[in-house]
């Protein structure tokens, strides 16, 4: 069993990763470590992890950890990223795992050195329901793709929450604008070329709670708008000249509606509906990080593809600065 290790209590290792890694057939949770030796404690406990840690540093220097998963605030990603392949851990670091994708270059020669893995921990790209959706529209499901379109928002603004917290990585682009990114990434095998832009930032807090984005992938146009202060919602649509394919729950799979991709025929006379009841995307994760640590075959979501993702977040908020087109 594959040994594992988390920096930091957050949320969404408490509620999704850690609870996927406990039911996972090949990984087991052996250590937390937060500032706070109390919260680790506590948290192991709920896990049955035997060690507890009241510093990061300790928990990477412990024998008894293979890998560790990061899920410490955004601008906290890449230096304990940097500090667990020092420490010859393998990493499965929360996304955005960069504010630039400059940043990712230095990991990419670190992990080379010391022959570990590291990804960015994209769930979705791991749910059947996406896997499903690039292999329909790689068969010609849907004739010519020419359009994606999609959405994902939700209402915070709470001052103490991270995501509204500019200096630790906050705003609505790096915590969700990832995810039609990726998603159109994955399922096109394209890359976007050029951005357009429309952001805006809250007075307060200062990080973009609403944007507005039109991407250009050379035969096709993604347009998508993500917001941290609207009505939560969730959508991504690919539209081709033969059909097109709906995604219920794009990112947050049986939490905003069920796992379910439908593809409509051109005159919508006809659907296809393919479920997915029961899936755990964030344990598929685990499971095939694991697998990919120990040598297996699996596909994971590398640096090198975190490095183009991010280029193209950059880009974004390039093109938020000006008028017209920015190059990714």
């Amino acid at each position: 069993m594959f040994r594992w290790g988390v920096l930091s209590t957050a949320k969404i290792g408490r509620e999704q990763v850690l609870p996927a890694i406990a039911d996972s057939s090949n990984g087991v949770l052996t250590a937390v470590a937060s500032r706070d030796v109390g919260k680790a404690r506590a948290l192991a406990d709920r896990f049955g992890a035997p060690h507890a840690f009241g510093s990061y540093d300790e928990l990477l220097a412990s024998p008894d950890v293979d890998g560790v998963y990061i899920p410490v605030p955004t601008s906290q990603h890449v230096e304990w990223t940097a500090k667990a392949i020092e420490a010859k851990k393998h990493v499965l670091v929360e996304k955005p795992l960069a504010l630039d994708a400059k940043d990712i270059a230095r990991l990419i020669a670190q992990r080379d050195r010391h022959k570990v893995l590291v990804c960015e921990a994209f769930m979705v790209v791991y749910h059947p329901q996406w896997i499903k959706v690039r292999e329909l529209i790689a068969g010609g499901a849907i004739g010519r793709l020419r359009q994606v379109q999609g959405c994902f928002t939700y209402y915070n603004v709470d001052p103490a929450n991270m995501r509204n917290q500019l200096d630790l990585g906050g705003g609505g682009l790096l915590d969700i604008g990832v995810y039609p990114v990726v998603s159109t990434r994955f399922s096109t095998d394209r890359e976007p070329l050029r951005v357009q832009a429309t952001i805006e930032r809250d007075k307060t807090f200062g990080t973009d709670v609403y944007s507005s984005v039109r991407a250009d992938f050379g035969d096709f146009e993604l347009s998508f708008y993500v917001s941290t202060q609207m009505a939560g919602r969730q959508s991504m649509v690919f539209h081709g000249d033969n059909g097109f394919i709906e995604v219920a729950s794009p990112f947050n799979a049986g939490i905003y509606d069920h796992h379910r991709v439908e593809l409509h025929n051109q005159n919508h006379a006809e659907a296809q509906i393919f479920r997915f009841p029961g899936v755990q995307q964030y344990k598929l994760e685990a499971e095939a990080f694991v697998r990919a640590a120990l040598g297996g075959g699996d596909r994971v979501f590398t640096l090198e593809e975190s490095v183009l993702n991010q280029k193209a977040i950059d880009a974004i908020f390039r093109a938020g600065e000006k008028d017209g087109w920015e190059t990714v």
